[in-house]
């Protein structure tokens, strides 16, 4: 499966009628160019889990930064970036359920 599909799975499984009205995944982009995730993990099975702070700089165009705050995992990363940004929450995630 794709991660795009796999982030849609998570997302729909996640939705309960209410969930989705206060939390969610937004996506955006930055000016610098890059891109901007912030998933609200509230209410998930992730919330209050723990998340290593993660930086990766292959260079100026190609970098990463993960962290979570008050239980919103905040993905930043270069223009090509994204899918890459979406597999640190993915594997963050899959990492929990075995917990």
């Amino acid at each position: 499966m794709n991660v795009l599909k796999w982030l849609e799975n998570w997302y729909t499984d996640n939705c309960d009628g209410d969930w989705e009205h206060g939390y969610g995944v937004k996506i955006t982009t930055l000016d610098n160019p890059g891109w901007a995730i912030d998933i609200r993990v509230e209410d998930t099975e992730l919330e209050d889990r723990t998340f290593d702070d993660l930086i990766i700089d292959r260079s100026e165009t190609d970098w990463v930064r993960c962290k979570v705050i008050d239980n919103v995992f905040k993905g930043r990363g270069g223009s090509n970036n994204l899918e890459e940004l979406i597999i640190v929450f993915q594997e963050w995630s899959s990492l929990s359920e075995n917990k």
